[in-house]
């Protein structure tokens, strides 16, 4: 039986949730991924929200109880954004396989305790014909509205 679009879609974004999930051992309140694809650039990050604080990947100890320490080396952190890059470019291809429309933008919030995706997506540029913004610029941007919503 061959697999929806849908079916697709969602087994990949299961996916980017599963690496970021694992990559704090299960344990964060929310997951926040961010997925960018303009001008032939795939981009994406990843945050979390850790007894009540929104923490960038590279500072999840700041959450922590010295002894509940998270391993943040950069090998896992750029493992993490290899698979979920890996993803937006399977993504790519399922659209194109199923002639649909490729976001420019997906936002996940993933919800550990009621196991619940929140996905928004958005199809027109964001940052490529802005004379100075990136990918990174949007990710952070909506990083500082994140902790902003959440303080």
């Amino acid at each position: 039986m061959n697999k929806s679009f849908e079916d697709c879609f969602s087994e990949l974004q299961a996916d980017m949730v599963s690496i970021c999930l694992e990559y704090v051992k299960n344990r964060a309140d929310k997951i926040f991924i961010y997925c960018s694809f303009e001008s032939d650039i795939i981009s994406s990050d990843y945050y979390y929200k850790i007894n009540g604080r929104i923490v960038e990947r590279h500072k999840l100890n700041d959450a922590v109880l010295s002894s509940e320490k998270y391993d943040v080396s950069i090998e896992r952190q750029r493992g993490v954004i290899k698979i979920l890059n890996g993803n937006i470019g399977k993504i790519i291809e399922i659209c194109k396989e199923y002639g649909r429309e490729m976001p420019t933008e997906m936002k996940l919030v993933y919800d550990v305790q009621k196991n619940s995706l929140k996905a928004t997506y958005k199809y027109e540029l964001q940052y490529a014909n802005d004379p100075v913004k990136t990918a990174d610029d949007i990710a952070m941007e909506w990083f500082q509205q994140i902790q902003a919503e959440n303080s």
